[in-house]
């Protein structure tokens, strides 16, 4: 039950205003205090204008509220005005003051905020899903010349979280960095692009060829862009890996809305695709509309005018159309969306299956009870833009307000799903951030599987389809993975929880993937099959379950030890277990079958990022700060 009536002495947020504008080789610095009156900041064409009534934002004896008194509060106002006649990019960040020496800061995790912009809001949103100081991206995008974005910002302390914040205080600053226009995400892909490589259907343009430099990094995932909209400018994106493995639906039920599969993407708990990305608002199109007509060859999917399916939502698949579009001229074995793994699309076949992508490239149609990988799709806004990388895969496109900077000291917990962490040692010596599922603590998992000596290292699981840290494969991870020191240091299993609470709730064939966790489809009641160890693995429909390296090579097959087949923590029945398979599926398998490992573990709240950028090129490198 939530203590509604735990209060706060003092709380007071002042507004620090702080302005960096960089206008080709112009550097110029502003702070001040707001304090009762306007304060106007001039920069070459541009000016901050500062209005605010009172001495900050007093909450004295403040309670945590709903949302509804939160977005009703009096809030801090300010304006952005470009008095030029060209248009400027710019990014508003919200960053720590400094408090008091005998001060306490206030989590994070207990404050919300609106902004409300030229009289838009962006809704109640935690403060922790904008990320963290000296990263959390209030607003960014084009100022047009001779324009002025006036913005109101609310924010308070939430009564949907519980915990003790009495006498502890926030205090902030906005900073506001201003540079020369920069081309949105569309243009870019449009100018470095080459037309042998474009092709226009009269509504998209797509993305088409072997191996075109369309990689972009957004939110701890590599995607690929697929097709620029030819009107609004949206681009839709698709993950270069699956990032989950999920079966589509329950027998016989091919429709996308109501799926298991839609269920999954948009969920916007710890548990779900949506609610790991980094402020889905500022970034994508929410209400995207996804065609998932009926078709049995590669024709053009009926539009909505023309009586075809479409589904409203913010995350969804490709569908059948658009990953053949991205081959044309070349064989689906070489196209760059074939990721040499198995994958769901989009499309469905007949009235009890669906068209699913093989790890060679060519296109099935299988029942929706199977359990196929996952390349989660979304449409990025027409404003977004690029601030570096060349669109390789070492290379990728970097996002405005998603290349964060100056991350030493932060804390790792205020991370996305997908970044990668320089952990472990040797060739085991890189793994990726899972979720925040449990508060404070991030979970991680290894990259891929264990490997010995260049080889992955296989294991059985044991005798219980319920794992322990004393059956096999949990013995192994609670016992030689942490003390041998051919996997950790040290230092590094200093960092990890003691006890974290693993779920071994039942999935049987067809059923829901929330049944790992939850007893029900809402997720109101946790499974009562849990088991606590200090290391676990995976759960089946858990973030980052997918497969993360090919099976087949391009033009081929299969590979040769590119990935391996490993164990998740999900019983199927009462003597199997759920796997995920090296071409990227997912099927079950007896308790003595010898497969990989991928160990699974949650960090503690103080482990740091000393330095990187949390990119497979530059993982984050982190320590214990005591």
């Amino acid at each position: 039950m939530k203590d509604k009536k735990k209060k706060i002495t003092v709380i007071i947020i002042s507004i620090l205003i702080v302005l960096i504008l960089l206008l080709a080789l112009t550097y110029a610095y502003f702070s001040t205090q707001l304090s009762g009156k306007d304060q106007i900041v001039k920069v070459g064409e541009l000016e901050l204008v500062l209005d605010e009534t009172s001495e900050g934002i007093s909450l004295d004896n403040a309670v945590g509220i709903s949302d509804s008194k939160g977005m009703s509060l009096d809030g801090s106002t300010f304006e952005l005005i470009n008095n030029g006649s060209n248009a400027v990019d710019y990014t508003i960040y919200l960053d720590d003051n400094t408090v008091g020496e005998t001060d306490v800061r206030i989590d994070d995790k207990y404050l919300k905020y609106n902004l409300n912009k030229n009289g838009t809001n962006s809704g109640a949103t935690l403060l922790t899903k904008i990320g963290s100081n000296p990263n959390r991206v209030l607003d960014s995008g084009t100022i047009e010349g001779k324009t002025t974005n006036k913005y109101k910002l609310n924010l308070w302390i939430t009564d949907e979280v519980d915990g003790n914040y009495s006498g502890q205080v926030f205090s902030g600053k906005l900073r506001v960095e201003v540079s020369q226009e920069r081309e949105n995400v569309s243009e870019t892909l449009l100018a470095n692009i080459p037309d042998e490589n474009l092709y226009d259907d009269g509504e998209d343009t797509f993305i088409t060829g072997t191996e075109p430099n369309n990689y972009i990094w957004y939110s701890g995932k590599l995607w690929r862009a697929v097709s620029i909209n030819n009107e609004s400018k949206t681009v839709k994106l698709v993950t270069q890996w699956n990032i989950g493995t999920v079966n589509y639906n329950a027998s016989n039920q091919i429709n996308f809305e109501g799926s298991y599969m839609e269920m999954w993407l948009n969920d916007k708990t710890a548990d779900g695709f949506l609610g790991n990305l980094r402020n889905p608002e500022a970034f994508i199109k929410m209400d995207s509309k996804w065609n998932a007509s009926m078709i049995t060859d590669n024709s053009k999917p009926p539009s909505e005018e023309d009586g075809g399916t479409i589904v409203e939502v913010a995350v969804g698949l490709l569908n059948y159309y658009e990953y053949q579009t991205s081959y044309r001229g070349t064989s689906p074995s070489t196209g760059y969306l074939n990721n040499g793994l198995y994958w769901w699309t989009l499309t469905p076949y007949t009235a009890t299956s669906l068209r699913s992508v093989y790890s060679n490239g060519s296109v099935s149609h299988n029942s929706p009870l199977n359990i196929y990988g996952v390349r989660p799709s979304l449409n990025l806004k027409p404003e977004i833009k690029v601030v570096s990388g060349s669109g390789t895969e070492t290379n990728p496109y970097r996002l405005m307000g998603d290349n964060d900077s100056n991350l030493e000291g932060m804390k790792l917990n205020t991370r996305y799903s997908g970044e990668y962490i320089k952990f472990g040692t040797g060739e085991n010596n890189l793994y990726r951030i899972v979720s925040h599922e449990t508060d404070d603590l991030t979970k991680i998992v290894s990259a891929e599987p264990l490997k010995e000596n260049g080889t992955f290292k296989g294991i059985s699981f044991g005798n219980n389809v319920y794992y322990s840290s004393t059956n096999t494969i949990g013995s192994f991870l609670n016992g030689e993975y942490l003390t041998s020191g051919n996997y950790l240091t040290s230092e590094q299993v200093n960092m990890i929880e003691d006890s974290t609470v693993w779920y071994l709730g039942m999935v049987e064939n067809g059923t829901l993937y929330k049944l790992s966790k939850y007893t029900d489809a809402n997720g109101t009641s946790l499974t009562s099959s849990t088991t606590v160890a200090k290391v676990g693995l995976l759960r089946y429909g858990e973030l980052m379950s997918g497969q993360f390296e090919r099976y087949a090579l391009k033009g081929g097959s299969t590979g040769s030890g590119l990935t391996a087949s490993y164990w998740t923590l999900t019983p199927s029945s009462t003597t199997n277990l759920r796997i995920i398979i090296n071409s990227g599926d997912s099927n079950s398998s007896s308790l003595t079958n010898i497969y990989g490992v991928r160990p699974s573990l949650n960090l503690k709240s103080n482990v740091i990022i000393t330095s990187g950028d949390g990119t497979k090129n530059n993982p984050f490198e982190i320590k214990l700060n005591n």
